[in-house]
């Protein structure tokens, strides 16, 4: 990995701003300087939330002239979960489209609030991806990275990037509900429950699914609060306590990107959950599909989420749902 290469890679970045606002003018790669450089770019979009990751591409390089890269190590200013590393391989794209890695060095080492990877091929250039796994202990706060590599001459150079918001969010992936079975929802908790466990958490539960095929109304899978009129209760039993009144706002088309995992790139964010006007909602939602969704707001005014219906499936009388929570107080 050479210089010449180093160059290509770092001119990456200038490449797309000279497209943009430079039209009327050839483009032309930059000659590598006679130095140790480096630059980053963040690759993932969207909200960042906790149990997540943020991804970095991290370019480094100097002409073989000057050295070798020895190490390469990130600063992160809150520290990451056990699974954040940064990567030891260098990766290209093969004539089948796929990524093949190329180690250059060690596994990486989390010492603290710093990832570090120590160097064990001859290389001069070289982009590293960097996974940080954002902990609980961030959410509301913000979070800046220093990126820094050094050479065999005695160089270093470091990359700053951020400050990044960490998202007030939780979420909750792939929870089954059944109707008669495991059927009543905790916002609260991010769970669902059966009906001994449901009696035991009574408090806590917001919603019940329910499948009804009723003869000449549209009814299927529905989500209704337990303190909703019994009309939207057909044939269910509510254990002792399990009465909240829930706020529950049907919408279509909101295929979040985190919890559909679909090919739409719409993210739900804190604003939205913020801004959301609950007022006049009704506190049951039916007719409910595949990728459809509703809004929901606690009893006690404590949390709202958006659940999407990941699957509705007629013949089983069950779905999947994800969902995700804000809490306001």
């Amino acid at each position: 990995m050479n210089a010449k290469y180093f160059g290509y890679t770092l001119g990456l970045f200038s490449l797309c701003l000279s497209i943009v606002g430079c039209k009327d003018k050839d483009y032309a790669i930059p000659e590598p300087k006679n130095e140790l450089q480096n630059d980053c770019i963040k690759r993932t979009l969207g909200p960042n939330l906790a149990g997540l990751n943020i991804e970095f591409a991290y370019a480094m390089g100097l002409p073989a002239t000057r050295g070798k890269i020895i190490s390469a190590q990130v600063e992160a200013s809150i520290q990451g979960d056990t699974a954040t590393y940064l990567e030891n391989k260098s990766y290209y794209t093969n004539g089948s489209g796929e990524d093949v890695g190329i180690p250059i060095g060690d596994s990486s080492v989390n010492q603290g609030n710093v990832t570090t990877v120590t160097f064990t091929k001859d290389t001069n250039a070289v982009t590293l991806r960097y996974y940080y796994r954002i902990p609980k202990a961030a959410k509301g706060k913000e979070v800046r990275f220093t990126f820094t590599a050094k050479s065999s001459n005695g160089e270093t150079v470091s990359y700053v990037m951020g400050p990044y918001a960490i998202s007030n969010m939780d979420m909750a992936l792939d929870l089954p509900v059944k109707d008669g079975d495991a059927c009543f929802i905790s916002v609260a908790d991010m769970a669902v429950y059966n009906e001994k466990d449901a009696t035991a958490n009574a408090d806590k539960i917001d919603l019940v699914y329910l499948y009804r095929a009723i003869p000449n109304i549209t009814f299927k899978h529905a989500l209704v609060s337990p303190g909703a009129d019994t009309a939207y209760l057909p044939g269910v039993v509510l254990p002792a306590g399990v009465n909240r009144v829930t706020k529950v706002k049907k919408t279509w088309a909101l295929r979040d990107f985190h919890l559909a995992r679909l090919q739409y790139g719409i993210y739900i964010d804190d604003v939205d959950f913020r801004q959301l006007d609950m007022t006049g909602t009704p506190d049951y939602a039916i007719n409910l599909k595949s990728e459809a969704g509703v809004w929901v707001e606690t009893a006690d005014g404590k949390y709202r989420a958006y659940i999407y219906i990941n699957k509705a499936d007629d013949g089983k009388k069950s779905g999947t749902i994800s969902m995700k929570r804000y809490t306001l107080k």
